[in-house]
């Protein structure tokens, strides 16, 4: 590398929870026995937002969204919806609806009859109905599906009118409990932008809970990154990714490379670190709030990394490696070298980059990165 690119520094984080938040989630905690479910969470949503808890199996985030629904009683904390504390309140008097997992649609009922029902058990006039199914139906481009019953619709369009039948009562929060997971890959990543496109003009404040990170990053605002009960990170998907804020967010997060190292010099546009896992310095063109000499985990993207035949000419962010694994992934190729000292790093490079002269498997490479691909990691 010749020179050094600009540093672009990471956005300020602003607080999880502000007193003018549409919803408002205050110092929440689930208690079951002995075990803590959910670790006083707090936690702002903003008017029309679309928001994503995001996190692995039995992290907290279902248990969360089921006291938002009513579904599950609040041990600790305050629940605060437009103003409203709804805290208390069962889920039959609370202003939101929740799109289930499994769509729960009745199979004895049509298409209508199952967007009806809930209106239908709110004593709502019968021309308002009708008015009000057709109009959430053509939403969801279902309307010419309302005479079907459910076995008789694709597991894309089951979602459609399970999600027509969420928005009919006009509900403040809409809460999406893994919306994508009974999809099979190729229709869920259509149905993501769909659905986002849907809630955008409909103008909805929804939440939606999700293992699936690449889902979290197409459909949502913000998102939440929850582990053990607790919220580790909340940002912007952008924000999330590029500057997480923990090992764990960074390895939950897509994929990366942790490297630690040792600061060496530390100045205010720069700082060095020492690393026994490469043969050269890391030279980040950034400040860091950790004092010279200590033990710091810097992230690096695979994306951010570089292959080449030849050493770069400056005397940092770059090792001698040897291709010991080669994944064609179509628009990419996913690499695995080792450096000397055994460390495996990954490398993602543009297929149509590699159309000749790619590095074979057993090569000796070099890899290499700017000074801002990488993220000192707070803990």
């Amino acid at each position: 590398m010749s020179s050094l690119p600009g540093f672009a520094a990471a956005p300020a984080r602003e607080p999880a929870q502000r007193s003018d938040d549409f919803l408002q989630i205050i110092d929440v905690a689930k208690q079951y026995g002995d075990t803590l479910a959910v670790r006083g969470v707090s936690l702002g949503v903003e008017r029309n937002e679309l928001f994503a808890l995001l996190g692995s199996s039995g992290c907290g985030k279902s248990t969360l969204l089921r006291m938002l629904a009513g579904f599950e009683a609040v041990s600790a904390g305050r629940i605060v919806l437009d103003g409203e504390d709804i805290t208390g309140l069962p889920a039959y008097q609370r202003p939101v609806n929740m799109m289930f997992q499994s769509y729960a649609l009745f199979p004895h009922m049509s298409v209508e009859a199952n967007v009806a029902f809930g209106l239908r058990q709110e004593g709502v006039a019968r021309a308002e109905i009708q008015d009000r199914v057709f109009a959430a139906l053509d939403l969801v481009q279902m309307a010419a599906y309302g005479r079907r019953r459910p076995h008789q619709l694709s597991g894309g369009q089951q979602q459609r009118v399970a999600l027509a039948r969420s928005l009919v009562k006009r509900p403040k929060l809409l809460l999406l409990d893994e919306p994508m997971s009974a999809l099979d890959k190729q229709i869920r990543q259509k149905t993501q932008i769909e659905l986002t496109r849907i809630l955008e003009q409909v103008g909805v404040t929804c939440i939606m809970v999700t293992h699936d990170q690449e889902e979290a990053m197409t459909m949502a605002d913000r998102l939440a990154v929850m582990t053990d009960g607790m919220i580790v990170q909340c940002d912007t998907p952008h924000a999330v990714y590029e500057y997480p804020a923990s090992r764990f967010v960074a390895s939950f997060i897509g994929s990366t490379n942790l490297i630690d190292g040792v600061i060496v010099e530390d100045e205010p546009d720069h700082v060095l670190l020492e690393s026994e896992a490469l043969q050269q310095r890391l030279y980040l063109n950034h400040g860091v709030n950790e004092p010279l000499g200590m033990t710091v985990t810097v992230s690096i993207r695979p994306e951010r990394l570089s292959l080449s035949r030849i050493p770069p000419a400056v005397p940092y962010n770059w090792s001698s490696a040897v291709v010991s694994h080669v994944a064609y992934l179509g628009s990419h190729t996913l690499y695995q070298v080792t450096v000397p000292s055994g460390q495996v790093l990954e490398a993602s490079l543009p297929s149509l980059l590699l159309a000749e002269g790619a590095p074979a498997l057993g090569e000796e490479v070099f890899i290499h990165w700017s000074a801002d691909a990488a993220t000192v990691l707070r803990t």
